[in-house]
């Protein structure tokens, strides 16, 4: 029988870590609020790759108009390191920790980081009539930089309904696309069917 020491730092030995000594990987950082442009301007002066995903808006006041750029998630930016940049980047004023997972340090897959860096540079407006989607269809962009990228019909939610989920970042991006642009993949009535069956979701909309 294991003692209670033993139990505990077989429990700590199951928590992930993608560190690698070698191989250079992004993790999600968490910066302090309104920081997190400073935060990747100070992490490229010492020589860490590091993306922050930035939308560009519109806002619209009494008397002029201001286009800003702000932070696709508040308090986000990502970092590419080895084992070795892992302090360093931790020593970095605003920054308060690497974003873990139920306590997991995991690593964020080069492909959900290309799908931010699409997302925050589509720009398309169109007009089309409404099609015969329905809330829960599975379904594809086909047209414009985004083509190719998958995820579920949400309800009508003021002007946002389409979701990619970006399962290893554990954030879901909501977003505004013209039905026109869409393809139905599989039905909502499907999918659910699927599920009963014991089939479980899509694990990652690419």
């Amino acid at each position: 029988m294991k003692t209670a020491p033993q139990q505990a730092k077989q429990k700590e030995q199951e928590y992930e870590d993608h560190l690698h000594p070698r191989e250079a990987r992004w993790f999600a950082v968490y910066t302090r609020y309104k920081r997190e442009k400073v935060v990747a301007e100070r992490l490229r002066e010492k020589g860490v790759e590091c993306y922050l995903p930035l939308q560009r808006l519109t806002r619209r006041y009494t008397r002029k108009v201001k286009k800003v750029e702000l932070p696709l998630i508040s308090c986000y930016t990502f970092a590419k390191i080895t084992r070795k940049e892992y302090v360093p980047v931790l020593e970095t004023p605003d920054v308060v920790q690497f974003v873990r997972f139920r306590r997991n340090l995991i690593a964020i897959p080069e492909a959900e980081i290309n799908i931010m860096r699409r997302v925050v540079g589509e720009g398309i407006e169109l007009l089309a009539e409404p099609s015969q989607f329905h809330r829960g269809d599975e379904v594809e962009i086909i047209a414009g930089q985004l083509t190719g990228l998958k995820g579920i019909l949400l309800e009508q939610r003021s002007d946002k309904n389409f979701v990619i989920e970006l399962d290893n970042l554990g954030y879901s991006l909501h977003m505004q696309v013209d039905p026109a642009l869409l393809r139905r993949i599989r039905p909502a009535s499907a999918r659910a069917a699927a599920g009963r069956q014991g089939v479980g979701e899509f694990g990652k909309y690419l």
